[in-house]
């Protein structure tokens, strides 16, 4: 009922935002900078900006500079499977290239898409071979697909490594972390010629029980069954995925504006003086960040049930419970893998110890194949975006994945 609520009132209010769209654009003249006109215009982009949508934005990465050069980079689907997508952002090779080693990039399966990654692929790209998990919306996914769990997403790493092929580096954001260092596990216990040659996991949620957050504490205030009760609900029509049972991105949206709800009243009163006030480099900023923030994503209820239950609630795999396909999980297994694990100081989704844990867990790998960084001064998203992610935290990566390439 929650769902179907929620896409009527979409479907209402749809005419009224195309119609404020259009008519912002008409009403926008040069040179009429703080008059009525400019005011109207200013109002009707901000109405027509509040809105949610559910297609992947851009990614936008049309070219990258590697040394001298200024590379063309297309956009290559190298395995297309119903629930995502192994995306290879190939670049063009001039002869001069030196080698570039394959990094997967996996990227979270939770509210919001994969291209809130892409300044982590833009950066990557200078160094490396960059290929992203790129999931898709599960409301557009049919019935007929079957159900989406964490076995799956497991399934889908290690599918997505092997297309890649031997000699692969992984590189695994937030939330996938333990997915990652799980099918690594697997990968590694069979011996698998594709196993990762190295792994870096950033702010992940590895141990859950080390320096608890406010994430984790609402993770553990309710049963399992409460949010199947009060979370779930079913694809209404007319999408592809009707009566797939999915925890809607709109839900995880809404807590999270609800959090800094009067930063993001300001963020669009900012947007409408920049508007009436012609300062449109300052407008635009707010614009892009808005496109990818109202961009929303809903994930399969299975995948999102098991991994609240098992990642936060019941701690699998820190305790060796930790099951894929009936085995289970080991990652004392990883030997040939080298590790690197990074925290942001200031991190208040995952905080600092939260995904070091990982290091205890594999310990079969040789000391001189782990690292570890703390970032001082960065929350949560600072460990992959932003400026000390690109000066400070990613030479760091770079020089790990080249150390670890024999």
């Amino acid at each position: 009922m929650l769902y179907q609520a929620y896409q009527s009132q979409s479907d209402l209010m749809s005419p009224l935002r195309l119609l404020a769209q259009s008519s912002s654009a008409n009403l926008w003249f040069s040179k009429t900078e703080g008059n009525f006109l400019r005011k109207l215009s200013a109002s009707m982009e901000v109405f027509s900006r509040l809105r949610l949508t559910h297609s992947r934005p851009a990614y936008g990465i049309t070219s990258v500079k590697v040394g001298e050069h200024e590379l063309v980079v297309t956009e290559d689907k190298v395995l297309d499977l119903p629930f995502g997508t192994l995306l290879r952002f190939k670049k063009e090779s001039p002869a001069d290239l030196p080698f570039q080693p394959p990094v997967l990039l996996v990227a979270p399966l939770s509210g919001h898409f994969a291209t809130l990654l892409r300044e982590t692929v833009r950066t990557l790209l200078q160094d490396h071979d960059v290929y992203i998990t790129d999931w898709h919306n599960a409301r557009d996914v049919s019935l007929k697909h079957g159900p989406f769990a964490l076995d799956d997403y497991i399934d889908h790493m290690i599918r997505f490594t092997e297309a890649i092929g031997p000699g692969t580096h992984v590189v695994a954001v937030c939330q996938p972390c333990v997915a990652a260092l799980a099918a690594t596990a697997i990968m590694a216990e069979d011996d698998n010629p594709a196993q990762p040659r190295s792994l870096t996991l950033m702010a992940g949620p590895v141990d859950c029980r080390v320096n608890p957050t406010g994430v984790n504490t609402l993770a553990t205030s309710k049963p399992i069954e409460w949010f199947e009760k009060n979370l779930i609900s079913h694809v209404p029509m007319p999408h592809a995925g009707y009566m797939r049972r999915v925890y809607p991105g709109f839900v995880q949206l809404s807590a999270f504006l609800s959090m800094n709800l009067d930063r993001h009243k300001q963020s669009f009163k900012d947007l409408y003086q920049h508007l009436v006030d012609g300062d449109l480099e300052k407008a635009n900023v707010i614009r892009v960040f808005y496109d990818e923030y109202l961009a929303v994503n809903d994930l399969p209820a299975e995948f999102y049930l098991e991994t609240v239950e098992k990642v936060f609630q019941t701690y699998d795999l820190p305790l060796g419970k930790l099951a894929y396909r009936g085995r289970v999980v080991n990652p004392a297994a990883i030997r040939r893998t080298a590790l690197m694990t990074v925290e942001g100081e200031r991190d208040d989704i995952c905080s600092v110890g939260q995904t070091v844990a990982a290091q205890d867990l594999c310990s079969s790998i040789r000391p001189y194949m782990k690292t570890h960084h703390v970032q001082t001064g960065v929350g949560h998203y600072g460990v992959f975006s932003g400026r000390k992610w690109n000066q400070q935290i990613y030479p760091r990566v770079r020089e790990m994945i080249h150390a670890s390439m024999g």
